[in-house]
């Protein structure tokens, strides 16, 4: 044994060294496919996962061999090895409770956690996890008893800083190919997951330690005065809403469909002929309608979170990153589900296929004040039943009909599609649609699986009719960005332009060979639709943008918002300033288009032309600038408002700040059954009005029917209403829901 060529090489200094980098290695490879759900999609990402801790172990661990003396180099690298196990262990056991990684303040909460695991910890345990902390004793013991001996030879320090070079590059190497496969991985921070999946557990720890230094000095910076400013500003920015309108849909249940990169073109649009959403298409015309068709998306690098922000808080997105992702999980928030959870008593929720830290949706909305969250653990998540980003949305509008009709009316929810999200791939069993055939398969695509989303969106609005929600609902409907970018415009001109489209559009879309920055802003116009029974509907023609959605839905809900800090207004008051600030510090109002953030020496386009305007008199440079101040202006107040977390420092009349630690999305079937138990005859749920399910209400032609169906049918049966059957039920539910 003793000539055996490992056992020497295990005697030696580096030797020791190897044997942990190897160790920490397979164990934390290990956890990444038994214990963590990180979604590798393909051979690159599954490699980049797999190989992702050899450079930190390798570099972390290096540093024990900067000791000259034997004992406390051996003993300096075992400590380092131990710490990131039980980083990595805890790392575990978190995730089984709370689906998410510790972050650096969750560290420093450990009190908090702990107690929120509780008596539950031991139960989060399974066998495999001797294996992640056993092999420490072994070592241990081996060095105690001289099966591993300490090699007593000097180790350059050379030597040392070679091999955390080696590290160093191995982990800049893994960065790179990340960065290659995620671009923005580090500043656009889509999910924690991602961070984990490309660069590990300890990477993640040191990027979220360092981002919560920065916002913790800004924050530091802050005292209660700098809300006066914000304050100021929201104040005499505010509107008289619409006599009209306000109150319209007081009571109502909300509706929110979130659209996703749904652009306000494809309303009407055709291809070969054939309407690609002619659902949306009669929706968008109905009289029953209030329809926008000069209505902007705003988003910056957050995308679709940013829109979520506009859509809940009334507040811009950050110039870099997302808001959500870098401030949400501590940031004070007075939102929609709150103000209205407070004023009207409304219960609150979100439907979405995709996992629950995508955005980091599962802390952020407990901020807001959201009472549910059914993420993808709640659906039927098999491979037949997903798309890139979550549940194909017939099967998503499908399943969700059987938590929707458990909850307490008036409700406030919002249903997050993903079908219609890039790369935009269905197969053709999914939806025969007849495309384009244009070189660019992007655009082809886009129109495939916008045309899935509108039957999508047909077969909800069914179920809705032949349930009776409708009657009693406020749906609104709203596109959170844009689908096709800049780069397709050379596909997308041409059918802009064909006889069927001209016909249909309100504007005078350019060739291909005019194409101006201007035609590319247009297209950043998304839908935004409000319909109820009995609303005077009617397309709107004047220019808004997400951040004015809030102050507009409110008032249609009879809710006062003078007290908030809203930067958008109503659109339907006939006060409404027709200025959209994009987070670039364009924008666009209702004479001009002015691209280039510097006001009148900017590009200046007239609306009603598409002309540049290139000879601009002293009074439309003076309109411009001043248009410009303003778009700068309300920018920096709410960059100051998300930094600094001001909200701390004010809280509205009769408003309750929101204490996050009131929710918990883990076991939220067991919450319904629960609620409605307690109420009795005072519960008005849709399932109580009715005296049974609304599911067998449900209709789609998904090709996937006969499993979802089954899925429908099979779920324990919600409506029980005996605390044991119930308790049954949620455990059971809840395990039929995560199958992958």
């Amino acid at each position: 044994m003793k000539n055996n060529p490992v056992i020497r090489w295990l005697q030696t200094r580096l030797g020791f060294f190897s044997l942990l980098v190897l160790l920490l290695w397979l164990k934390t490879a290990f956890a990444y496919y038994v214990d963590f759900s990180l979604g590798a999609a393909d051979i690159l990402q599954h490699l980049l996962m797999i190989f992702n801790p050899v450079g930190t172990s390798v570099l972390l661990i290096s540093f024990g061999l900067y000791f000259k003396r034997p004992k406390v180099s051996y003993a300096a690298m075992l400590t380092i090895y131990i710490l990131s196990t039980i980083l990595l262990f805890s790392n575990i056991v978190y995730y089984r409770s709370a689906t998410d990684f510790l972050t650096f303040n969750t560290i420093l909460s450990a009190g908090k956690v702990a107690k929120g695991l509780g008596k539950s910890t031991a139960s989060l345990l399974q066998w495999h996890d001797v294996f992640l902390i056993g092999d420490i004793v072994i070592l241990i013991f081996a060095l105690v008893r001289g099966w591993l001996k300490i090699d007593q030879r000097v180790f350059a320090i050379k030597h040392a800083f070679t091999v955390t070079t080696v590290g160093v590059f191995v982990f800049l190497l893994n960065l790179t190919l990340s960065e290659a496969n995620r671009p923005q991985l580090l500043t656009r921070t889509f999910d924690r997951n991602y961070i984990v999946k490309y660069l590990g557990i300890d990477t993640f720890l040191v990027y979220d330690g360092v981002k919560t230094a920065q916002n913790n000095q800004i924050r530091a910076s802050a005292d209660g005065t700098d809300i006066n400013k914000i304050l100021n500003y929201t104040n005499a920015h505010q509107v008289p809403a619409n006599v009209n309108y306000f109150g319209k849909a007081k009571g109502k249940n909300v509706i929110i469909i979130h659209l996703e990169s749904f652009q306000q073109f494809l309303i009407d649009f055709k291809v070969n002929g054939q309407e690609v959403t002619p659902f949306l298409n009669s929706l968008y015309h109905d009289q029953n309608s209030l329809s926008f068709n000069n209505f902007f998306h705003q988003v910056g690098q957050g995308r679709t979170a940013d829109a979520e922000n506009m859509l809940e808080n009334s507040v811009f997105g950050l110039p870099e990153g997302t808001a959500f992702t870098t401030l949400g999980s501590d940031n004070t928030y007075q939102a929609a589900p709150a103000i209205l959870e407070q004023n009207a008593g409304y219960t609150s929720a979100v439907f979405h296929g995709n996992v629950g830290s995508f955005w980091n949706r599962n802390h952020v909305y407990k901020n807001i004040g959201y009472d549910y969250f059914f993420d993808q653990s709640y659906y039927n998540s098999s491979p037949d039943a997903m798309t890139t980003y979550g549940i194909k949305d017939k099967l998503f509008f499908a399943e969700s009909i059987k938590y929707l009709e458990q909850l307490q009316q008036p409700f406030y929810t919002k249903f997050i599609t993903v079908s219609n999200h890039t790369p935009y791939v269905l197969s053709k069993e999914d939806n025969p649609f007849e495309t384009s055939d244009t070189s660019d398969k992007t655009v082809n695509n886009y129109f495939q699986t916008a045309h899935y989303l509108d039957e999508s969106l047909k077969e909800f609005f069914n179920y809705l009719d032949s349930s009776g929600l409708a009657k009693n609902s406020l749906i609104m409907l709203y596109g959170d960005h844009y689908g096709l970018s800049s780069k397709n415009n050379t596909a997308l001109a041409p059918l802009l332009n064909s006889d069927d489209n001209k016909a249909a559009s309100d504007e005078d879309i350019q060739d291909t060979d005019d194409w101006t920055p201007f035609d590319n802003t247009q297209l950043q116009r998304v839908p935004l639709i409000f319909h109820m029974p009995g609303l005077k509907g009617g397309i709107q023609k004047q220019y808004g943008g997400e951040i004015d959605v809030l102050p507009t839905l409110l008032h249609l809900l009879g809710q006062d918002t003078s007290n908030y800090v809203m930067f958008g207004q109503d659109l339907l008051s006939k006060q409404h300033q027709q200025l959209v600030a994009f987070r670039n510090n364009n924008f666009v109002s209702d004479k001009y288009t002015v691209l280039g953030g510097k006001g009148a020496k900017s590009a200046v386009y007239d609306n009603q032309t598409g002309e540049q305007l290139t000879d601009l008199t002293d009074s439309q440079v003076d309109e411009i600038d001043k248009l410009q101040d303003q778009v700068t202006e309300a920018l920096s107040l709410s960059d100051s408002l998300n930094y600094k977390n001001l909200l701390r420092f004010y809280t509205p009349n009769k408003f309750v700040p929101v204490n996050p630690e009131n929710y918990n999305y883990l076991d939220q079937i067991n919450e319904l059954l629960n609620k409605r138990t307690q109420l009795g005859n005072a519960s008005t749920s849709l399932y109580s009005q009715l005296g049974h399910s609304s599911t067998s209400m449900y209709h789609t032609d998904a090709p996937e029917i006969t499993d979802a169906k089954k899925d429908i049918e099979e779920f324990p049966d919600l409506g029980d209403t005996s605390n044991s059957q119930a308790q049954e039920n949620s455990q059971t539910a809840k395990t039929t829901s995560q199958k992958k």
